[in-house]
């Protein structure tokens, strides 16, 4: 073979070689561009909130360094400066395992390139590998941040579309009422109600996360029918009376719309309180103000006792006491108000988990989202860009005395007989108030959830019996993942190993159990009303008035529980096979007895008709 067409074989053309080195150099330029901006904006985003602490920081420090002791001062500094070296050894080593992460995904594809290069004497591949990391970075820092900012409209409940009905409000709160998301599905009026109680700084749209995809936590209870209302803040920087809200308050808004609903459905309420929401409903229910207006009690990753946390209650066990102080989060308004800063709030949370929020590692865990897909067609979904929404879009500040509620929840535990750490209306508030009131409570937790850890969460089953729902995936993933009515978890199913029951099962188990006492008791008090004339026939309008004064009696006698919650307490025993079953066996062992002895009282026709109804409803449910 001439020596010329060797030569013109092994080596590209000077066009092509031109080509390739300006298209290389011009990837080149574009991906560190957009690695110095994306890095630039996560380290913002992160430490904007680190400058308003140091900002309230100064604030507080400036008194309390003349009034405090020096010596200790000294060692609150020294403590201090501890828990910021190992912060910061957190965070280098998260980094530094993201990068590793990302760099071994892409080595293969390195390592080909430059063999192919070297040996074959082809930069196609390298070419290629180049032009793959700018297109990855251009996703990262420019694509991806436009989708997160286009799904805004899509995400949420957005209220101000008139979509959701405004039923009721108080100085602090508005009463929505959900509306379908799907056609064609129409609310029946007589369907028992719930009421949805959403956390205070993360806001209630995480709960109506993404309707039109069947995404939404709200919409999940409102398809099936069932009467959905969900209690939504008041914008904080303009509302005076939200800004100084106590506990008490908090209950006696709840108070208010649980009797709205009940007026409006002729139902008792299930009350459903998400994360934060959870143990605030739990406060409401064991202060004693909803007795009459709920039958039924639902929890999602709700902190129950946060000294179990192992992550945020080791965070807070490390800072020095001094500095282990709401004043340090403070924020004074305008009107001379003060109020928990939330940004700042939810920065504590990435503090807790810093080995992944630390910006250069939460740059790589968001490059390695879009590294993964190798099929070249990269893709955003609308989960993650909603998800990254939320996060950006919804801190609201917090209430003082409410912020001091959860922060009591987090340094003081349960005690052993059951009582919270918190007190309402000057009394105590003891976890046993859910067994003596009978109300069937679920609770459900995320199996990986970093957030509330499960021992957080089922911190009340140690003093009451409660119906388990164990989801997997993190905090989030009820409202998100599993409220996809065709998701493996699916909240309207049972589902997993252990038979769970999703939260919207768990309520319309209860409607349907109500709708069946309800009718038998129809049936029975119709029975009775045809034997009574036999039985005294000198006496037409004795049956009337005892039917009534016994209906009266039944409804009026409070530890009495309504025949609705007993199917959900059969479920609530067989649920949690961990929890000690003796002292609630021989209870319901004594009421069984009771109800058949009743009815074996013939000689009596009143005392029959009495008994008839919620004994017989008790011993069909059971």
């Amino acid at each position: 073979m001439p020596i010329a067409e060797m030569f013109s074989r092994s080596v590209p053309s000077v066009d092509a070689w031109l080509g390739d080195g300006l298209s290389a150099l011009q990837n080149i330029v574009s991906a560190n561009l957009s690695c110095l901006t994306g890095m630039t904006r996560y380290t913002s985003s992160f430490y904007l909130p680190y400058l308003a602490a140091t900002h309230y920081f100064q604030q507080v420090e400036a008194k309390r360094l003349v009034e405090a002791d020096p010596l200790d001062s000294l060692k609150a500094y020294l403590g201090l400066i501890d828990n910021n070296i190992e912060l910061a050894s957190r965070s280098l080593r998260g980094c530094s395992q993201l990068m590793e992460a990302y760099f071994r995904s892409e080595a293969d594809g390195l390592n080909d390139a430059l063999q192919q290069q070297l040996l074959a004497g082809d930069t196609t591949k390298l070419m290629q590998f180049i032009s793959r990391q700018a297109k990855l970075l251009d996703l990262t820092v420019n694509v991806y941040p436009d989708a997160i900012d286009a799904v805004g409209p899509e995400y949420g409940f957005h209220f101000e579309s008139g979509n959701h009905p405004l039923v009721d409000e108080t100085d602090r709160f508005y009463l929505y009422q959900v509306a379908p998301s799907l056609p064609g599905v129409t609310i029946r009026k007589d369907a028992k109600p719930i009421l949805i109680i959403p956390p205070y700084v993360l806001g209630a749209n995480i709960l109506g996360f993404l309707p039109g995809e069947r995404r939404s936590y709200a919409h999940c209870f409102a398809n099936q029918g069932y009467p959905t209302y969900i209690r939504v803040l008041k914008p904080i920087e303009t509302t005076p009376a939200l800004q100084v809200m106590r506990g008490e308050d908090d209950t006696l808004d709840t108070q208010q719309f649980c009797a709205t609903i009940l007026k409006s459905h002729g139902k008792p309420v299930t009350l459903n309180g998400y994360c934060q929401g959870g143990f605030n409903a739990l406060c409401t229910i064991l202060s004693g103000k909803v007795d009459d207006l709920i039958d039924a009690f639902i929890t999602c990753v709700s902190p129950m006792d946060g000294t179990r946390s192992k992550g945020l209650a080791h965070f807070l066990s490390r800072l020095p006491t001094r500095f282990n102080d709401l004043s340090y989060g403070t924020k004074l308004l305008p009107n001379g108000n003060l109020v928990a800063d939330g940004k700042l709030m939810g920065w504590v949370y990435k503090l807790k988990s810093i080995e992944h929020e630390i910006p250069a590692a939460a740059f790589f865990r968001d490059l390695m989202m879009f590294a993964r897909q190798k099929n070249g067609t990269h893709q955003i979904s609308k989960t993650a860009a909603a998800l990254n929404y939320w996060l950006q879009n919804e801190r609201n500040d917090l209430p003082l005395a409410i912020t001091r509620i959860s922060f009591d929840s987090y340094n003081i535990p349960i005690t052993s007989d059951g009582t919270l750490p918190i007190k309402l209306f000057g009394g105590k508030l003891n976890l046993k108030r859910i067994s003596e009131k009978k109300i069937p409570w679920l609770i459900c937790y995320g199996q990986h959830d970093d957030l509330v850890e499960k021992e957080t969460a089922l911190a009340p089953l140690d003093y009451v019996d409660a119906e388990l729902a164990a989801f997997p995936k993190g905090h989030v993933a009820i409202a998100t993942s599993w409220s996809h009515p065709e998701s493996s978890c699916a909240l309207h199913t049972r589902f997993g190993n252990e038979n769970y029951r999703g939260p919207v099962r768990f309520h319309m188990d209860l409607d349907a159990a109500m709708d069946d006492a309800a009718k038998h008791q129809a049936g029975s008090s119709a029975s009775a009303g045809e034997k009574a004339p036999i039985k005294q026939p000198g006496d037409s309008t004795a049956p009337t008035p005892s039917s009534d004064e016994d209906k009266r009696s039944a409804a009026s006698s409070a530890p009495e529980p309504k025949p609705e919650p007993k199917p959900a307490k059969k479920a609530v025993k067989a649920k949690p096979a961990t929890q000690k079953k003796s002292k609630p066996t021989a209870k319901k062992a004594a009421k069984k007895a009771k109800p058949k002895a009743s009815r074996t009282m013939k000689t009596k026709p009143k005392a029959a008709r009495t008994m008839k109804a919620k004994p017989t409803a008790r011993t069909r449910t059971k």
